[in-house]
């Protein structure tokens, strides 16, 4: 499975868990974008310094090519579907407990 594979697969599981397991809604929340906003400069901003210096380096026939910040954007999706998962947790934990 490519690594393109496995990031939308991410970005999937992490939208049915928000609408279908814990019911959160988290894309649906100003405060989920506003989290993302302000998440997603650092990630570009350490991909970018991975990836510039070969620190980590992706097989080209895993990944779809193109790059933000010297990082492929598959590693954006694996990024949203990682803030959404840990604030929907988060959110649905924080209720429960």
């Amino acid at each position: 499975m490519s690594y393109t594979q496995l990031s939308c697969i991410a970005v999937l599981a992490a939208l049915l868990a928000d609408s279908q397991l814990t019911r959160t809604r988290m894309i649906f929340r100003k405060s989920f974008w506003t989290s993302y906003a302000i998440i997603l400069p650092f990630q570009l901003l350490t991909n970018w310094w991975l990836t510039s210096r070969n620190i980590v380096m992706y097989d080209s026939h895993q990944i779809i090519g193109w790059r933000i910040a010297s990082a492929p954007i598959e590693d954006l999706l694996f990024g949203f579907a990682l803030v959404l998962g840990i604030l929907q947790s988060w959110s649905y934990w924080g209720k429960k407990l």
